[in-house]
């Protein structure tokens, strides 16, 4: 058989599948009370989403605005809590809902205060009913915002988990990322992590910047391990249009050539990773052997329900993906922010994606095969009642012709040239309405 030309390595992370930018304006408008009455609501996760950086970085493209002038965050904590009690009457009392996880993201969660962090802890707890000191709390935090004041009022709340976006060690690799910092900074901060007491730190880093080396790259990696982080994330630079790298990005250079830089960093950052006691989960995510556990083991994210606050959070039902508006462009997101603020009515869904039962499949092999454990099969034959190499025969067929796919009786596993390729991977298993739905989505 001839295998087809082994795909671009870096083309989609699948974080969340169907990608957000397949989303389109829900008319009529459904109520949040239908969409969750026949939902299970005993392992629920709970996101609250916090636009707002004090800085932009050059390769982001998260829904986020630099800083927050006029009380702006405290009008966003008020809508926050007026979506929180929309959401949390329509999801109503019988059976009551559980959360089983946690988090604060954005954005940058830590733009807040230490008495607005607290308010935010408040709408989970009093408002959502989530026990944050009894699930699992992550929140994302950036180095100028993990001030002492905030980090206590995190520990004293329950945070189990801070994931601090570090992206390089190195100042001039970070000031051509467009993220302003220095290592001394940086290693501050993490102390005062550390000093706070919370359980798990995460330290992301970033490889594919401009004017990083081998050698240069290895200087963060151990930088990093010097704290023995519980876990680290190895990011591969993107350049999304739109961002501040993306505006400047030089159209003569050699998009292959970063390709095979990408993947010798990443290698490079794998294999030192795995040599110090870590284990990897999935492409990005490193943790180390020895690490308390998180989160309960019956969870599942292929399954369970996730309740998102904040304009730039998504929720997810079996059959119904939704938020509110996205963007990436600043005038555009302040517009979208500003209207949050103003709005009193939290009680329907505005942008979203039906998923039917192939989407599900879609989403659930996804969400499986992309971690390092893979798919279990019976889990996936017990939900749908049919075989994975059934439903996706040509995709899995071409995975294992490539050397990137194994399988035993038990499951399917990407191997670690498939796990290298996972944003290659990923894309190839979209639906055809998606990639329509992708494709023509305009970018603001």
């Amino acid at each position: 058989m001839t295998v087809a030309a082994v795909p671009r390595p870096y083309q989609n992370y699948v974080y969340a599948y169907p990608h957000k930018t397949s989303y389109r304006p829900l008319t009529p408008r459904p109520a949040l009370a239908d969409l969750w009455r026949d939902e299970a609501r005993h392992a629920l996760s709970l996101y609250l989403h916090i636009p707002f950086c004090e800085v932009r970085c050059g390769f982001c493209n998260l829904f986020t605005r630099v800083g927050a002038p006029d009380g702006l965050t405290g009008r966003y904590l008020d809508a926050l809590d007026r979506q929180a009690h929309a959401v949390r009457d329509a999801l109503g009392e019988r059976p009551e809902p559980r959360f089983a996880t946690a988090a604060f993201g954005g954005g940058t969660p830590t733009y807040l205060a230490a008495h607005e962090l607290e308010r935010l802890c408040d709408i989970a707890e009093r408002v959502m009913g989530a026990d944050l000191r009894a699930i699992p709390l992550s929140v994302e935090a950036s180095p100028a915002t993990a001030t002492a004041d905030r980090l206590a009022v995190l520990a004293a709340r329950g945070t189990t988990r801070l994931s601090l976006g570090v992206q390089s060690f190195v100042d001039a690799e970070a000031r051509a990322a467009v993220r302003p910092q220095h290592r001394a900074d940086v290693e501050a901060a993490l102390g005062r992590i550390r000093d706070a007491g919370i359980p798990v730190l995460n330290i992301d880093l970033i490889y594919g910047i401009d004017g990083q080396t081998e050698s240069s790259w290895r200087q963060s990696v151990d930088a990093a391990l010097h704290w023995r982080p519980e876990e680290i994330y190895l990011y591969p630079l993107y350049v999304r249009p739109l961002t501040g790298l993306g505006r400047h990005i030089d159209p003569a250079a050699s998009e292959r050539d970063w390709d095979v830089q990408r993947l010798s960093r990443y290698r490079e950052g794998r294999d030192r990773l795995l040599a110090e006691g870590y284990e990897q989960i999935s492409m990005r995510m490193f943790r180390r052997v020895d690490a308390p556990p998180q989160g309960p083991d019956d969870y599942a994210c292929q399954t369970d329900g996730m309740i998102g606050l904040g304009c730039g959070a998504r929720s997810y039902t079996s059959t119904m993906h939704y938020s509110f508006d996205y963007a990436v462009s600043m005038r555009e997101v302040r517009s979208i922010i500003d209207t949050y603020t103003a709005t009193s009515d939290f009680n329907h869904a505005v942008v979203g994606r039906a998923v039917d039962a192939e989407e599900a499949r879609r989403r659930h092999l996804l969400q499986s095969l992309l971690q390092a454990q893979g798919l279990t099969l019976a889990e996936y034959r017990l939900r749908f009642g049919s075989e994975p190499g059934r439903d996706f025969a040509d995709q899995l067929g071409l995975l294992a012709d490539r050397g990137w796919l194994e399988a035993d009786a038990d499951r399917l596993r990407l191997t670690p040239l498939g796990l290298a390729y996972s944003d290659a991977i990923g894309p190839e298993f979209f639906s055809p309405a998606v990639r329509s739905a992708m494709a023509a989505y305009e970018l603001r």
